[in-house]
């Protein structure tokens, strides 16, 4: 056995003993070279995603991942359709009011939103069901926030979040967890009221008692969706 082999087998013991991967078309793909996993594929839900790359990534040898994980849609959409519903909900967020906006559509920008005011820009393109996000804003909480947005469009595949923020800031345990708080906050379907968020090393937990069995899963999956979160327990009870 190589050594490639050897590492590709231990990604595969990985990825089998977290019973929160769950495929949906065929195995997780894998390729290994020089360091670099490649993982192509689809789950069910993004917390196997983010729990593959997670455990691929303990696997020794491995320095690097290209991640082509994408998330099973709720719904099917079109590329247009996705972009659309991307940008909507871009232009209604309070938060991102000063921020331009700016969908590619085959290769060209259209302007959304050009404030006067402007203090960043979000450039939105959609291929193949992923969203990718560019620009510049002026904290992390917008990033987030932004990132968040284009996950909840419902035939969203992948959202790969590349927006920067300028000035530069620190990332921080706090920041993560202001985010979180944010993003239940604004979800219609959650009480974020009855909900403690804490953060530790990217892991976020979450604790208080909600009405629904749905409702707590709901509130997982925004925490999950929140860029630089890696893991998620959910310690939220329900009444008996």
């Amino acid at each position: 056995m190589t050594e490639n082999q050897a590492v590709l087998g231990a990604v595969r013991s990985a990825l089998h003993s977290e019973p929160r991967i769950h495929v949906t078309n065929g195995p997780i793909r894998l390729a290994f070279a020089n360091g670099e996993l490649t993982m192509e594929g689809e789950v069910d839900h993004i917390s196997g995603k983010k729990l593959g790359l997670e455990a691929a990534a303990r696997v020794p040898g491995v320095s690097r991942i290209i991640d082509r994980l994408h998330v099973r849609p709720a719904t099917f959409m079109g590329d247009g359709e996705i972009r659309d519903k991307v940008r909507d909900a871009l232009l209604e967020e309070i938060s991102l009011a000063s921020c331009i906006i700016r969908v590619w559509v085959k290769g060209q920008p259209e302007i959304a939103r050009d404030p006067a005011d402007a203090t960043g820009t979000i450039d939105v393109r959609v291929e193949d069901g992923v969203v990718t996000l560019d620009g510049d804003v002026t904290g992390s909480g917008q990033k987030r926030m932004a990132g968040v947005l284009a996950w909840w469009v419902p035939g969203s595949h992948d959202v790969i979040n590349g927006i920067g923020v300028t000035p530069p800031e620190q990332d921080s345990e706090a920041a993560i967890t202001d985010a979180v708080l944010q993003v239940l906050e604004k979800d219609p379907f959650v009480d974020a009221e009855s909900i403690h968020v804490y953060t530790r090393r990217a892991v976020v937990t979450l604790e208080g008692t909600v009405p629904r069995e749905a409702e707590r899963k709901l509130a997982e999956d925004d925490a999950w969706y929140v860029f630089g979160v890696d893991k998620v327990v959910n310690r939220l009870g329900t009444p008996m």
